[in-house]
């Protein structure tokens, strides 16, 4: 369109902004924003929505704060747009402030408002609030919870452990439940470990996916009932049904890096291994303790913690601190749920002494973290010496030197070359 020299309109960034909110694409984001400055947009409440829905998304809310706090917001959208991105990053106490700050500027909320609200006491274990504001919404603004309401109060119910309750309000639902909430509801039977609700939930899916059976699984294997978890995966084996294999990605330099659990197909796979070993021994020394129990197999427990070692979580993480440069926030991305395990994981490697000036988030399926192209130096250093004594041999009295001699002609990391 802008080789053709036809002009864009406020109409049509506001279909890009959206397509860049869905991928989480900071990069093409800050352009799209950048260009639709330098052509001076107008920009409308629907554009004001977008942008902050937009770098909401990309896992800059600070920016969409700023957006919004400097936008037209008398159309509700606006504040909708601003409480959902505050609800995707677990911030419920400013999204409730947002809302409070609704009435005294006179913008009525409607359901989507309340959508935002419900998910955000979802995401920060606000029981009591939800329940307030799921009657708040029928009681002062006359607005009848619909599909999505019941959804986001069922998965508040379930992430609290409040199982019976969640399943109460289902079957008190006005409408058929979907198989969103279902799955929801199967979901936290898994973390509360409750097998007879689960069963229940599995009925209730008319077409049973690949999650749904892994679900089941995982829910019979965390109360050691190993026949009845196999029984679930020879029926998967039988139907044809397939688990979606995790996969973790993270783009450097415009290049996608991409890995799977023990992924060993990447051109620097030694050199990330090796660090990823100094990684998981610099977090054991800060109290990092691996979680065997979320490995649903009948195995031995040192089976288990290699299986968590070698996540793609860590391995996409441990290969873009090698390559990052000073100050730059990571960002990966994952198909699924990111495990507990490497969640905590990854907390701990922000807070590990090369790495000072980290933080870390999620943000709707993104794990993001600030590196450090010193901390990235140390950590192949401390790889290096480890190597050495692998081999049986002493560490040389000057490894930093060599170590850097090593790393100035050897672009790909590798740690074979003496």
């Amino acid at each position: 369109m802008l080789t053709k020299t036809i002009e864009p309109d406020g109409f049509t960034f506001a279909s890009v902004v959206t397509a860049c909110a869905r991928l989480g694409a900071l990069n093409h984001a800050k352009w799209v924003h950048g260009l639709m400055i330098e052509k001076r947009i107008e920009v409308n409440y629907i554009l004001s929505s977008a942008l902050v829905d937009m770098y909401s998304r990309c896992g800059r809310i600070e920016t969409a704060k700023e957006i919004f706090n400097t936008a037209q917001r008398t159309h509700v959208s606006v504040w909708n747009a601003m409480i959902n991105g505050l609800a995707l990053h677990g911030l419920a106490l400013h999204a409730i402030l947002v809302f409070s700050t609704m009435k005294v500027e006179n913008v009525s909320p409607d359901s989507v408002t309340f959508i935002g609200i419900l998910t955000a006491c979802s995401h920060c274990g606000f029981v009591e609030e939800g329940r307030m504001y799921f009657n708040l919404m029928q009681r002062e603004y006359s607005i009848q919870p619909q599909l999505e309401h019941y959804g986001a109060m069922v998965d508040l119910l379930a992430r609290a452990g409040l199982l019976e309750e969640a399943y109460a309000m289902i079957k008190e639902m006005p409408m058929e439940p979907d198989v969103v909430i279902w799955r929801t509801l199967l979901s936290a039977c898994r973390t509360h470990k409750n097998p007879e609700l689960g069963e229940v939930a599995i009925t209730r899916i008319k077409h049973l996916g690949s999650g749904d059976y892994v679900l089941l699984s995982n829910i019979y294997s965390s109360m050691k009932k190993w026949d009845s978890a196999e029984t679930v995966r020879y029926t998967m084996k039988k139907k044809g049904v397939r688990k979606w294999s995790g996969k973790s990605w993270v783009e450097l330099s415009g290049v996608i890096h991409q890995f799977r659990a023990a992924d060993r197909y990447h051109p620097e796979t030694e050199a990330i291994y090796k660090v990823l070993e100094v990684l998981i021994h610099r977090t054991r020394m800060q109290g990092y303790l691996s979680m065997p129990d979320l490995v649903f197999m009948d195995i031995s427990e040192e089976e288990k913690e290699e299986n968590l070692n070698y996540h793609s979580e860590k391995l996409a993480l441990t290969y873009a601190i090698l390559k990052s440069s000073p100050g730059t926030e990571i960002q990966i991305s994952k198909n699924l749920r990111t495990c507990l395990d490497c969640h905590s994981w990854m907390k701990i490697v922000s807070q590990i002494d090369y790495m000072t000036n980290c933080g870390i988030r999620v943000i709707g399926g993104k794990l993001a973290i600030v590196s450090s192209k010193e901390g990235a130096s140390n950590l192949l250093l401390e790889a290096y010496v480890h190597n050495q004594q692998e081999m049986g041999e002493a560490p040389l009295k000057d490894s930093s030197s060599r170590f850097k001699e090593i790393q100035s002609t050897d672009e790909n990391g590798s740690f074979d070359r003496r």
